[in-house]
């Protein structure tokens, strides 16, 4: 039975992950899924915000798809491919307190290395794309958060800002659709609930958005990400709390 109460948190939750998405290029899932955790399952919240996800992705990856840089893209993808195979197969078989534990770890080392000074942006070798392709694909399907791999990867191959927005939104929609057919496959979305509950939340993310373009040139990127790190950090403890609770 879907609770009108708990559709609207979620819708909330989704506009606000969507503000964040739209201002950063990713991220919104990690804000997202540790928030609607405390309200529903975790396999109901990964299932719901990968229908989310993906709207957000197309919406914002086909904005100027001529920016991106397609020989990175390109060499993400084959790892990703294999990233989500060990990712679902994790998630359908790790129990729950388990899974929540790992998702609390897995957002407070995120945010602790948002937080890290970083003293310069030297560029890394090509072939640590095949790490940070395999890394968002296992993260992506087990914590609905693949981005992270991608931009500390992306962030250090001397992109421009532009490419570098592009060539994410590319990545994450890749990411995204696979994780969507793993969870068709597995059965994670074959849940007529979570289907209904996406009629209210996709709005929200569009709206976010749309929003989120509005404020984009208002509002530095640097204090939003310290802003949603220490966020993070307070999401991950509670995750982690709960879970050995």
């Amino acid at each position: 039975m879907i609770d009108p109460g708990e559709t609207a948190i979620l819708a909330a939750i989704a506009f606000f992950g969507a503000l964040i998405f739209g201002i950063t290029g990713f991220g919104s899932a990690l804000v997202t899924i540790p928030l609607a955790s405390h309200f529903v399952p975790l396999p109901f919240a990964l299932a719901l915000f990968a229908i989310c996800d993906l709207a957000a992705a197309l919406r914002v990856g086909l904005e100027n798809p001529k920016n991106a840089v397609p020989s990175e893209w390109r060499r993400l993808i084959p790892m990703i491919f294999v990233g989500t195979a060990l990712g679902v197969t994790l998630l359908v078989n790790l129990p729950k307190k388990t899974a929540m534990i790992a998702l609390g770890i897995f957002i407070l080392l995120f945010a602790l290395y948002s937080l890290y000074p970083k003293k310069s942006q030297k560029l890394v070798a090509s072939g640590w794309a095949w790490l940070a392709g395999l890394a968002g694909g296992i993260t992506s399907t087990l914590f609905g958060a693949g981005g992270p791999p991608y931009v500390i990867y992306l962030s250090h191959r001397g992109l421009t800002k532009e490419q570098f927005r592009a060539t994410l939104g590319f990545t994450t929609m890749t990411s995204i659709s696979l994780r969507v057919a793993a969870f068709l496959i597995t059965g994670l979305l074959l849940n007529r609930e979570v289907w209904i509950t996406a009629v209210f939340a996709v709005p929200s993310i569009l709206l976010g958005i749309s929003v989120a373009q509005r404020i984009y040139m208002k509002i530095s990127r640097e204090v939003l990400f310290k802003a949603v790190a220490l966020m993070l950090l307070a999401s991950g403890s509670s995750l982690i709390w709960r879970a050995l609770g």
